[in-house]
């Protein structure tokens, strides 16, 4: 019979468990948005647990990043190790009493061992098997020492590992995702559980917490597909309840390869600072593996909450595509309220040097931002878009204000009749300028015999003195902004670099 969500009428319990060894990875991020959703949808609880045994590699900041980063995502957890909960602490290196009580537990009652042997005799018989075609497992060289010889090592001060003897056995389970999955454990050999009684490993720990905190369902990565085995035999072993599983897909480069860090940025941190808002990587990652099974494509927290299944998780790989992320954020920066907007772009123009306090007003400072935002990707992109706003004077090739092959005595003139129109113009106000250009485009044309709806023999040569660049806003949105004074200043600049 096909396990269901809520199988056992179990209370929906899961948990996001992250080790504090670097940067939160977007393939974690999905995982945490996916359990998150989950617990939401069924009104369960989402736990944050942090696996920091690995004490060599763990750092408390990538603990606070971690927390930090979850929390702009608008991932809220119900326990955790900030918050507490009934089953604290939620730090590996917190519950170590618990391990230990249960690693006892297995080596007295045989189904735990002593392992001695060196790192050289492993690789020897690692190798030896290999050349036989066989693939590498313990042997079992430790698996049936006497208490008295494991004892004497003991004493000797001899280098151990607490081994578990794994069942040659098939193991069953239903993914949720992925259907029946079978593996035959006896490939596997007899794993490495704990260093020591006081230095847990991942594959014991986990099972010990997740029973513990009584986690109903693990939802994870496809990478832990091929854990799963070993750690429902270290369930059975430990009489733990079963719990059920759902390995989403692997997030992949265009290319199909995995998503790593050598084919660029892959830590949440780094789309943050890039500027790309938290809804916007929601939306985008919730899609990742995830099908509505409708049209819609643009999605809040809240509506994800209410429509989201683990049922309609795909099991094939899920590919990221920035350009796809683009677009759902440049949608999300053009729904943001302007003062909102506005606000999240400051520290970035700030970041570049052009912003300083007091140096514009707040109307100002949106209308930049508003002239900017249609064509934004993300907010970072503020400052190389607007830097002409904030200079004091503009650098760029005169060729640039040219238009339609003109010479410069044409684009002179051009300008020197925008900066007469624009000077005569009492009521600086966008609406006004725009009519009072688009005047002297028909004036202009027709004194100079050029085609008369081609308004870029003014407006070209104009935008380009008014912002330097080939891109841009249009000059009645610049001019608006910089003003009637500044704006006369840069046609004269650039008449002067005509000359």
């Amino acid at each position: 019979m096909k396990k269901t969500t809520t199988e056992k009428n179990k209370p929906i319990r899961v948990r996001f468990a992250p080790s504090p060894t670097g940067p939160l990875h977007v393939g974690g991020s999905r995982t945490a948005l996916f359990n998150y959703l989950f617990a939401k949808k069924n009104k369960g609880k989402f736990i944050l647990r942090i696996e920091d045994t690995d004490l060599a590699r763990s750092e408390q900041r990538w603990t606070d990043e971690i927390l930090k980063e979850l929390k702009w995502l608008g991932v809220q957890w119900d326990e955790g190790p900030d918050i507490g909960g009934k089953f604290e602490p939620y730090k590996q290196t917190q519950r170590l009493d618990i391990y230990e009580k249960y690693l006892k537990q297995l080596l007295d009652g045989g189904k735990a061992y002593y392992c001695f042997c060196t790192q050289e005799e492993l690789e020897s018989s690692r190798q030896e098997q290999l050349s036989r075609g066989l693939a590498p497992k313990y042997v079992g060289t430790c698996a049936h020492l006497s208490a008295e010889a494991v004892q004497k090592n003991i004493a000797e001060g001899k280098q151990s590992v607490i081994r578990f003897r794994i069942e040659n056995k098939k193991v069953k389970f239903e993914d949720l995702i992925r259907g029946d999955v079978e593996f035959d454990a006896s490939l596997l050999g007899d794993i490495v559980i704990a260093k020591d009684l006081k230095t847990p490993l991942y594959h014991f720990a986990v099972v010990v917490d997740d029973f513990s905190m009584k986690i109903s369902h693990v939802i994870r990565g496809e990478e832990h597909l091929s854990n799963t085995p070993r750690q429902i035999l270290l369930q059975e072993a430990l009489g733990f309840d079963s719990v059920i599983y759902a390995h989403l897909p692997l997030m992949l480069n265009p290319d199909r390869s995995k998503l790593s860090k050598r084919q660029g940025d892959v830590a949440l941190a780094d789309y943050h600072n890039q500027g790309y808002l938290p809804e916007a990587l929601v939306n985008f990652m919730v899609l990742l593996g995830w099908n509505p099974g409708t049209e819609k494509e643009i999605f809040t927290m809240q509506q994800l909450a209410k429509e989201f299944s683990i049922e309609k998780v795909q099991k094939a790989g899920a590919v990221f595509n920035l350009q796809r992320l683009d677009f759902i954020n440049g949608f999300y920066i053009r729904e943001k309220p302007i003062e909102k907007l506005t606000e999240l772009c400051v520290p970035y123009l700030k970041e570049a040097g052009l912003l300083v306090e007091g140096q514009m007003s707040k109307i100002a400072l949106q209308k930049i931002v508003e002239v900017s935002r249609t064509r934004m990707k993300k907010l970072s992109e503020i400052s190389g878009m607007s830097d002409f706003f904030f200079a004091n004077k503009l650098t760029f090739e005169k060729e640039l204000l040219a238009w339609a092959k003109v010479g410069e005595s044409e684009t002179k003139d051009s300008l020197m009749y925008s900066a007469k129109v624009l000077s005569e113009i009492k009521k600086w106000e966008i609406k006004n300028l725009e009519k009072e250009l688009f005047l002297a485009c028909d004036k202009f044309n027709k004194e100079k015999g050029y085609p008369e709806n081609n308004k870029g023999y003014i407006l070209w040569p104009l935008r380009v003195a008014l912002s330097g660049k080939k891109s841009s806003p249009n000059p009645f949105e610049i001019a608006d902004i910089l003003g009637k004074e500044k704006t006369l200043k840069r046609i004269d600049d650039a008449i002067k670099l005509l000359s």
